[in-house]
């Protein structure tokens, strides 16, 4: 059993039966080759039967040596785990050297996010006398109403709108479908949208079922949600790093603030574990400050 033919299997299976991403399943292969170069680059010569666990820990301390920051190295070890549990599940292998190995300790970082305020003056920067005005807002209000991630907005389709039923269905991580919520001034700035730009464009073949297009008639880049961010945060002069899932983040922080429920919000996000979604209960700082200021016997 060498290396080539088992990653070669993995990388089925993730496909196949795990149906995940083009993106993660490459993150995946990419784990597993970073090992086997060290494997080779230390001339062990150990085919994947033979890796024991000091092996994996001997790898963990060479990356330390590469300056490689807690949460790559953890992303790292999760997709060598990810393998050696696919060669134990297949056979491959009768013991998983990875059962015992610890990840490294890594802070979880606070996401940045806007307040309504911020969130109103950026929308109140567009500006709706030009072709792509009306776009640019339709796609802000959606972010934020919906709290997606920038790929679910880029491949939003239009079958997938019940407007009626105020929902949409959301094509997210893994292919898993949701249904999500959406607010009736998203749906109203979508259709204003559709009546005053998309309705009067030429659209190339095979994009006629994309909500948002670009000038030439295609489905906008990930790129380019990017970008027409970064403008409209320089131009209202909103000083944080602002990216397409700050809006995501202010989704659910906005919600959890207001008294949601996790698990509702968790669904929404489309969350896997809902210890994702509880970084969003220790983001309102400013809530705990106004207790304080108010209760607390040393004010």
């Amino acid at each position: 059993m060498n290396w080539d033919v088992t990653i070669t299997d993995f990388i089925g299976f993730l496909k196949l039966e795990k149906s995940l991403s083009l993106n993660s399943i490459e993150a995946y292969k990419r784990d597993v080759k970073h090992f086997v170069n060290f494997i080779n680059y230390k001339k062990l010569n150990l085919n994947p039967e033979d890796v024991a666990l000091n092996d994996i820990e001997n790898f963990i301390n060479y990356v330390n040596t590469l300056a490689i920051n807690p949460r790559s190295q953890a992303r790292m070890i999760s997709g060598i785990r990810a393998y050696f549990k696919f060669l134990i599940l297949n056979d491959y292998i009768n013991t998983d050297p990875t059962l015992l190995l610890e990840m490294p300790r890594i802070g979880r970082k606070l996401p940045v996010f806007l307040n309504i305020e911020e969130i109103d003056k950026l929308i109140s920067t567009i500006d709706l006398s030009k072709a792509e005005g009306h776009r640019n807002k339709a796609i802000i209000e959606t972010l934020y109403s919906c709290g997606l991630r920038v790929s679910e907005l880029t491949e939003l389709k239009i079958s997938n709108l019940y407007f009626d039923e105020e929902f949409i269905k959301v094509i997210g991580k893994g292919n898993k479908e949701r249904l999500v919520p959406i607010s009736k001034k998203a749906v109203r700035d979508i259709n204003y949208y559709f009546e005053k730009s998309r309705n009067h464009q030429q659209i190339q073949k095979g994009f006629e079922n994309y909500v948002f297009l670009n000038r030439r008639g295609k489905k906008l880049t990930r790129v380019m949600i990017f970008t027409i961010i970064k403008e409209l945060c320089a131009i209202s002069g909103i000083k944080k790093n602002v990216s397409p899932h700050t809006f995501r983040h202010s989704f659910a922080t906005h919600l959890v603030e207001g008294g949601a429920d996790l698990r509702a919000v968790q669904e929404m996000l489309g969350h896997e574990s809902i210890i994702t979604t509880e970084i969003y209960t220790h983001l309102d700082r400013q809530y705990l400050k106004e207790t304080i200021l108010k209760y607390h016997p040393r004010k």
